[in-house]
């Protein structure tokens, strides 16, 4: 009988405990609640397979002929410090990566979601890739005035981002950056920007 009473004591007590500690757990409001805090951490180039560039005239030692450019895949890995007393969604988020601080060249569009717990931090990776192809497609489109004013052609620019890129030897920039954060209703939209090296 005694064994009975004080198991059951404790687990009473145990019970109360945990009743008093969700009692006191604060519930989001938009009057409480803390931006997280977001950083870029690395920037790498998974995979390298050097600058090239071939029109559809050129015939290829395999496969059709077409206008092709060397890949140029970018990860980017973002801490996200959770300064609040409860979880918080990271609700997808947005950013556009540009080159020398003025090319932009792709827009980076994620829509996953991720959970930081209380007071810690997460840590999220994007990827993408743009290929010699697009990035003079959209040089040709909307970066000829500025490549003028810098006396750079759009080859001599696609083979200095190519090259300079991987090695860091290049700026690249994360702007126009929104990352989407909801706790229980409430949901701020947060801007971010970043420039590496």
């Amino acid at each position: 009988m005694n064994k009975k009473l004080v198991l059951m004591t404790v687990l009473i007590f145990g019970l109360g405990i945990v009743l008093m500690s969700c009692a006191g757990m604060q519930k989001p409001t938009s009057e409480n609640f803390k931006n997280p805090v977001i950083a870029l951490e690395e920037f790498m180039v998974p995979q390298y397979d050097g600058y090239w560039y071939y029109a559809k005239g050129v015939k290829p030692t395999k496969g059709k002929p077409g206008d092709r450019g060397a890949p140029l895949p970018m990860t980017f890995l973002f801490s996200i410090q959770n300064p609040n007393s409860y979880p918080v969604m990271l609700d997808g988020f947005q950013f556009t990566v540009s080159f020398d601080r003025e090319f932009d060249v792709v827009t980076v569009n994620n829509q996953d979601t991720y959970w930081i717990p209380a007071g810690k931090t997460d840590y999220v990776r994007a990827t993408t890739m743009i290929t010699a192809r697009s990035a003079l497609l959209s040089l040709l489109v909307t970066g000829g005035y500025k490549l003028k004013a810098k006396g750079w052609n759009p080859w001599q620019a696609l083979e200095r981002w190519w090259t300079g890129v991987p090695d860091m030897s290049v700026p690249v920039m994360v702007h126009e950056g929104a990352f989407t954060f909801a706790a229980d209703g409430v949901v701020k939209v947060l801007p971010f920007k970043a420039e590496l090296p």
